[in-house]
Formats: C-alpha cells, structure tokens, sequence
C-alpha cells in the first residue's frame, strides 16, 4: 500500500556508483521507504585491474535500508547506464524497467546475454520521451535530450520535497543526426516553474567552449572514406548507433558493403534495425562470414574495441588472434572514440599494433572521427541558466570533473551554500529547510571476473599485479617422513621470472640450497622446515637476481 504523499519525509538522494568516476552510473531517490533507481551501469576496467572483466556499483547497501523499490528508469543504452542491469536484477528481482524505444531494446538484448544466475522475464514499460511515469510519491517526466546514442532522456522528478531535474548524459547538439535537438522549451518551462535541485552530468566540466556536433564527424566520415583505398575497419562501442548509421551511411554514398564484428555490436544492430531506429539497406548490410568474398575497395566493418580491449575485435587483430579477420597492407582503422581515462595505454599500444602490421590508423588528432556526447563548460552554463536550481548537485564525473561543475554553478548565479560536491555511497537529504549532507554507507568496487561477482577484492588485485611485475617461481621437494632426507631432485617451475634453461647456475645454486636446508634441519616439523626453505631460496633469489618473484615452497613426506 502506498503511504500517502505529504511533507512528513526529506526525500533521500543516495548516488551509489557515477560520483568521483567515470562509468557504473546509478542514482537511488528514495521518499520514506519509496523508492526510485535511475540508470544501472558499469565501469570498464583499468590497466591495473588485470583480470577484471568490469565493474559493478556496490548497491549492496541498499538492501539494508528496506526499501520499496518501484521501479528502474533508464536515461540511455551506454553500458556505463544499464551494463548492470541483470546483476541488479538478481538482488531485486521483478522490479519494472522503464526505458524509451531503444534502450527498451538493448536492455532485453543485455538481460538476454547475461551471466546472471537467473534467466530474468524482462519487465520492461516502453515510454516516449515527453511521457509521465507514475511511480508512488514520484511523477518522473522524462525530456528528450541530444548525446551519442539515440532515445536519450532526463527526468523531471515532481517529489513531496520538489522537482528535481536529472540531465542523464547530454549535450546541446543543434544540429543532431538522430532525431530533435534536446528539449529547450521543458527545462526553461521548469527554470520558471522552480527547480529545487539539479543533478547535472560533469563529464566534460574541465573543457572549455560547446560540444562540436555529431556533424563534425559525419564530414570526417566523408574525407576518410574518399582517400581510403583498400578496407576500412571503423572501431566505436557497441551501443553507439549513431556512429554506426554515419558509418552505414557513408559506405551506402561510396558504394561500399557494411559488416558488422563482434556479437554485442551485431546484437545491437539487429535490433535497432528492427526498431527502425537504425536504417541500413540489406543491399548494404552483409554477414561477417562473407566479407572475404569482397575485395578491399567495397569494404567497411564496423567492430569492437575502441578502448583497447584485449577480448575485442580490435585488440584481438592488432595481435593477429582474430578467427575471420586479419590486417592487410593497405587497411584504413577509425577509431570513432575517445580513450576511457586509464584507458590511454592500452589504446596507444594497440594502435602501434596495428601500425605494424600495416594498416593506417586514424584518430581523433588527425581528423575528426570523435565528438564527445557530453556537455562541455558553456553548455553546462546554458543548462544552469535554463532551470535556475535552488539547489545543485554535480553528478557523472571524477571529483576534478565535479568540483570544476561546482565553479561554473557558482559562477552562474547559484549560491556556494546551496552547492553540494558529493561521492559515492553519500546520503544527501532534500527537506523545507534545505540540501544536506548525511551519512555515507559502506561500499567500494565489486569486480566481476568471469563468473565470479564480488569474489575479487584489493588483495587477490595485488597478487595478480605481483604476479605481472615480477612472476612466479615454484620449488617442490619430496622428504622421507622417517629420516626427514631429501628422497629425490627438487622440482622447479618458473613464470615469468627466469627462463630455466637459461638459468642452469642460479637452479644449481638452488637445489643445493634445498638439500642443505632439509638436512640441517630434518628434525623440525614439516611446516618448520618449509618455512626455512622459503626463506633462504627467497633470499638467494634476490641475491641472484635483484627480483622478488611470488615464491612458493611444497614439502611432501612420502
């Protein structure tokens, strides 16, 4: 039964992924025990994450409060808004999805794929942009704004305690490729009405000027394809619709066959063509399997791995691993994307990858192939000026990104008493009185590799980072369970830390080691004895080597 709507409760604001980061975007607003999620994402690892397929917010705080969940709204299809969504699912399940058209769609592509434990029935509500949901004491108007995917929306949240404005992700693109331009008119509607607090995205908050227009790069599409002379391999993320119908686009205008590598990409694509929100010709259109009955010049495959992955298409050609798709001399690479912060290393290297194995390799400091989705400083300032906040919250960005967006907010007229710099997992409370901050709840990272959630913490990440520093050295000997005396030659493996064979004066050393250590203390319990053998092949090591590889000693009494 729903409680009834008054003044009696502030209404809770619990950012639980999004805040001093980029990426696992997810916002929690709860009115008493009532409760709300906007956008469930995840965050792509880093380079000293190694093993890490992606990471999830920690929303398991969230069970502790005993909340009423209505219902997940969802801005947009970008994996950093819904890539969570099946794991959410698994801790409250049944809970109704509200997504526009395409995310709709992706959402069920998404559940559809999962490694979740259960096989979720999607409940997805389809809204428009400009529909009202009705959800308990919240009425969330959703508004139609501009960024790299199409169907992205805002909310309006009419609450007990007043609106609050979520932008989402946007920018104001005035002349967009994949539908209207952002919704003026409502947000300026709102700034009359009164606007109690917004949370604006602050991806872009450190650069100044607009956000060029997705026309940018429909030009540069045109300048690429017009010098390329053999294949051309445009690489962006799977859910980037709008970069892949320029791309179709412009392979339609020079005659050439578009194929799509990668399954989250072909997912994708197969369902916003059914959707009619992407439109490529069948005649246009082909299977991967028969690209390589096309010559070069009439090629153009759309793949994964923008950012560097070694799983993805890209990063799986630059090291020759691909099962279909190999590089050529003469193959032209876009990469239509910007690196990921911490992302930058493994990007470049892929791209020098690339470069020797022959292709060219265009980037964004050549030509034009990426504009950033986001919001830069002036249209944040225009967003402010639009609803006039009594009340500002930076959202979506590392705390640089954040406490840039506090200034510009300041700078446009909203008072620095009623700004609030937040992070994750800290409670914010909007009552008659004012925004306050409260308590913060537990909560960190929660990785998931393979098909472990959460079962990767900060110290299995050091061991593996040991691991890649300085490898992995083995010694296993077997001992008389009577005599304690060495039975027969130590066994020795090594990982990443010398090769044997090349190594014969330091294993020598080492084996002598073992058998002098055993006897000069057969007398000691096994455990003793290991403990010492550690100890002094870790210490010849070292001497040896100047390394400390992760090493391991097994004694067994035979």
């Amino acid at each position: 039964m729903n409680e009834p709507i008054t003044q009696k409760h502030p209404l809770r604001i619990i950012p639980i992924g999004g805040l001093g980061e980029i990426g696992k975007n997810m916002t929690c607003f709860a009115y008493g025990r009532q409760a709300i999620i906007i956008d469930t994402g995840i965050m792509f690892p880093t380079h000293d994450m190694p093993g890490i397929d992606y990471i999830l917010p920690d929303f398991r705080p969230l069970l502790d409060l005993d909340l009423q969940l209505l219902g997940i709204l969802y801005t947009h299809a970008h994996e950093d808004h819904i890539g969570a969504v099946s794991h959410v699912l698994d801790a409250f399940p049944e809970t109704p999805l509200f997504a526009t058209p395409l995310t709709a769609a992706l959402l069920e592509v998404k559940l559809k794929n999962s490694r979740s434990v259960h096989q979720h029935q999607a409940n997805i509500h389809v809204f428009q942009a400009g529909d009202c949901l009705e959800l308990g004491p919240f009425r969330a108007e959703s508004f139609h704004v501009t960024h790299s995917i199409p169907d992205c929306v805002g909310f309006g949240l009419h609450t007990p305690q007043g609106l609050v404005v979520f932008t989402g992700d946007y920018k104001f693109d005035n002349t967009p490729i994949d539908g209207p331009a952002s919704d003026f008119a409502r947000l300026a509607s709102w700034g009359q009405e009164g606007v109690r607090l917004l949370l604006a995205d602050s991806t872009n908050a450190d650069t100044p000027g607009w956000t060029p227009s997705e026309r940018v790069v429909e030009a540069a599409f045109d300048r690429v394809f017009h010098h390329a002379k053999g294949r051309i391999m445009v690489a962006t993320f799977a859910s980037v619709i709008s970069r892949i119908q320029l791309a179709a686009n412009t392979a339609e205008r020079y005659g050439r066959k578009l194929a799509i590598a990668g399954r989250s990409m072909q997912g994708n694509v197969r369902r916003a063509r059914e959707l009619g929100i992407l439109r490529i010709p069948d005649r246009t259109l082909i299977p991967i399997k028969e690209a390589k009955h096309y010559p070069p010049e009439q090629l153009v495959l759309m793949v994964t791995g923008s950012q560097g992955e070694p799983a993805a298409v890209l990063g799986r050609l630059a090291k020759g691993r691909h099962p279909q798709i190999t590089i050529q001399e003469g193959d032209t690479i876009v990469l239509s994307s910007h690196p990921i912060p911490g992302n930058e290393e493994m990007v470049y290297r892929t791209i020098n990858n690339l470069i020797q194995r022959g292709a060219q390799v265009i980037h964004n400091k050549l030509e034009e192939v990426h504009v950033s989705g986001h919001a830069c400083q002036e249209e944040m300032k225009l967003m402010l000026h639009l609803t006039q906040p009594e009340y500002f919250i930076p959202v979506h960005g590392e705390l640089r990104h954040l406490s840039q967006h506090v200034k510009l907010a300041s700078d446009a007229g909203v008072c620095e008493s009623h700004i609030l710099m937040v992070e994750n997992g800290c409670v914010v409370e909007l009552d008659e009185d004012g925004l306050w901050e409260r308590e913060r709840l537990p909560g960190g990272y929660v990785y998931v590799s393979g098909a472990g959630v959460g079962e990767i913490g900060p110290a299995i990440l050091r061991e593996r980072e040991s691991l890649a520093r300085s490898g992995f050295f083995l010694v296993a000997a077997q001992v008389s369970a009577h005599s304690g005396e060495l039975l027969r030659e130590p066994e020795i493996i090594s990982r990443g830390f010398v090769y044997l064979r090349d190594a014969t004066d330091t294993l020598a050393l080492i084996r002598q080691t073992v058998a002098s250590v055993l006897s000069n203390h057969a007398e000691l319990p096994i455990a003793e004895r290991r403990k010492h053998l550690q100890e002094h092949i870790k210490r010849l090591l070292y001497q040896e080597t100047r390394r400390k590889p992760f090493l391991l000693c097994l004694l067994y009494e035979c």
